[in-house]
């Protein structure tokens, strides 16, 4: 069984960013939706995803500006490959004009 999770932090402020929507989508199809909690975090996105290509969107519009923050990117979306490993940990460092990914443990 694979699991997926994700963590966002919001570096312009160096903390974790709670209240961030996320949909995990299979092409074209949503398969699901969630909002990070207090501490950044979706512990799991989506039970067992098959083998395949993936994309998280993160609606970092909607974060910034219940903050009162222009952002310059309304969304951030990370496309990753399932292949096989137990869990898939995706994690988003966000700032209003900035953000990196990296494949987290």
């Amino acid at each position: 069984m694979t699991t997926l999770s994700t963590h966002v932090l919001d570096t312009s402020l160096g903390r974790p960013a709670g209240g961030v929507t996320i949909t995990l989508s299979r092409g074209d199809e949503p398969l699901a939706e969630a909002v990070t909690d207090i501490d950044g975090r979706v512990a799991d996105l989506g039970g067992d995803p098959a083998p395949g290509t993936y994309s998280l969107r993160f609606d970092s519009d909607d974060y910034f500006a219940e903050r009162g923050i222009e952002g310059f990117y309304p969304e951030v979306v990370v496309t990753f490959t399932v292949s096989g490993a137990r869990h898939v940990h995706v994690p988003l460092l966000l700032s209003p004009f900035g953000y990196s990914t990296y494949r987290g443990s």
